[in-house]
């Protein structure tokens, strides 16, 4: 069984302000693009990130074979708890994922 990463050319996540994530996910075509949407439904994105299926935000973009996900981030950007100013470490998250499941 292949990961998301496997599947992706590039997985990458940053912060969308102090308060959200956002983590995209770059496909080479259409084919890989399909899968990927296929395998990351709002539901299983909101198990992953601990938040609510509602919150997740997600946007296909067939031009450029790109699914970008947005997510609440688990701690406000530079709190006590925040280990992780730039969100960069997210997309490992996602990327390690299996296709299914």
């Amino acid at each position: 069984m292949m990961t998301i990463g496997e599947i992706a050319d590039k997985v990458r996540s940053k912060n969308a302000g102090p308060f959200w994530l956002t983590i995209d996910i770059f496909c080479a075509d259409d084919a890989a693009l399909l899968r990927v949407a296929k395998a990351l439904p709002a539901s299983r994105v909101a198990r992953l990130f601990g938040c609510a299926e509602a919150e997740v935000k997600r946007f296909t973009l067939p031009d450029i074979h790109v699914l970008k996900l947005s997510v609440p981030r688990p701690w406000v950007q530079g709190s006590l708890s925040d280990r992780d100013m730039h969100g960069a470490s997210f997309a490992a998250l996602v990327a390690e994922l299996p296709e299914t499941g």
